[in-house]
């Protein structure tokens, strides 16, 4: 039976992210005799506030912080949508801050959390606004049906893994029985690689650094990432989130060479089969003398190249999941949904990766714009 395929409880939950805490746990083990080294203790984590223009979570922190669940459900009301943002917004405010009970004396660091609503509560607003449209289906899709689609997205980052479940079971607290949890996943970065001066991606299970390419500036993120105009969804921003399972066995019998054509860069550094740096763009028209792409014409840094495609960048986000087979949480963040969708089109067509991925849930949402006191979260939407 897939995750998706029941409903599980907290208790279930904690069990499910038990390795990640056993890790976080054992790591902390040392016998009566020894005396903790305070010299070596890291350096405090630094707070990421939850209030502003746009919600934490997506550009902030940088890099992202290494673990994440996304819990995503369905309301039992949508006409309880208004006051339930509001108590989240109220929620999330007290455990970023550290004064939630709720959180048993640890510490927030730099916990962030994201809401966003799916298509089905952005129609009952207005059919014609951004984050409206369910995503089409596509191929080399598994999926259950609780495992597509969803009213409410809880997206929960920190670099301490002991906190996410801690918040998770405070906030599915405080919304009750409003929602009904539809599924969730845990997940975690892998270590980071130096792209440019301030940027880093990490790696995911097939060896590769991931997420490259995206709207790294302000002025990229303002053309591609937020959304814009005088809409009540101004500054927020569209989500998609894909759970697919990685044919590891088949892919590691590949030679290097082999995975390196199937990505179109470097596995060891993340260039460009082209040349360059790792922060070079992939040189679509070079060739080899004898008239070969040095980037293949299926390799998946060709297929799901912005300008190729004919759409804007998206922010990519990819978590390693481990359970029960190995796979990866895709996530990614654009002010138009076709970016995604005319982009995984393009690869469904002809992609060597998606040879090696089967998509196990899928989903869409309006990730809402900021929050602080003055301005609830979830209020210019559904006022």
């Amino acid at each position: 039976m897939r995750q998706a395929d029941s409903r599980p409880s907290r208790r279930a939950f904690l069990g499910a992210t038990g390795t990640v805490t056993a890790v976080g746990l054992s790591a902390g083990c040392q016998s009566s005799s020894a005396r903790p080294d305070r010299s070596d203790a890291p350096a405090p984590t630094p707070p990421v506030s939850p209030t502003g223009r746009y919600q934490a979570g997506i550009t902030l922190p940088q890099p992202a912080q290494r673990n994440l669940l996304a819990v995503v459900a369905d309301l039992v009301d949508a006409g309880s949508v208004r006051p339930l943002l509001a108590e989240l917004g109220e929620a999330i405010s007290k455990l970023t801050a550290g004064t939630d009970t709720r959180l048993m004396g640890l510490s927030p660091g730099d916990l962030t959390v994201t809401i966003g609503v799916g298509p089905r509560l952005v129609r009952k607003v207005d059919p014609a606004l951004p984050g409206a449209k369910d995503l089409p289906r596509f191929s080399r899709e598994q999926i259950a049906p609780r495992a597509r689609g969803g009213d409410l997205l809880i997206q929960i980052c920190a670099d301490d893994p002991l906190v996410i479940p801690v918040v998770a079971a405070a906030l599915l607290e405080q919304a009750g029985e409003r929602i009904r949890e539809r599924w969730r996943q845990s997940g975690v970065r892998g270590p980071n690689v130096p792209v440019d001066k301030g940027l880093a991606a990490p790696r995911n299970l097939f060896g590769f650094v991931d997420g490259i390419v995206g709207p790294h500036t302000k002025a990229e993120q303002q053309h591609d990432l937020w959304l814009a105009g005088p809409t009540p969804v101004a500054h927020g921003t569209l989500a998609v989130l894909r759970r697919m399972e990685l044919d590891l066995p088949r892919f590691a019998k590949l030679s290097v060479a082999e995975q390196e054509a199937v990505f179109g860069r470097r596995r060891a550094s993340g260039v460009p089969l082209s040349g360059g740096t790792i922060a070079s763009g992939p040189d679509l028209g070079a060739k080899t003398p004898d008239g070969r792409y040095l980037v293949p014409a299926d390799a998946h840094a060709r297929r799901a190249h912005a300008t190729a495609v004919g759409v804007g960048l998206m922010l990519r986000r990819s978590y390693s999941i481990d359970g029960p087979a190995p796979g990866l949480l895709f996530m990614s963040f654009q002010n138009d949904i076709r970016t995604f969708t005319s982009t995984l089109t393009r690869m469904d067509n002809s992609d060597a990766l998606l040879e090696y991925t089967t998509t196990t849930a899928s989903a869409t949402f309006l990730i809402l714009p900021g929050f602080d006191k003055q301005h609830p979260l979830g209020a210019g939407l559904f006022s």
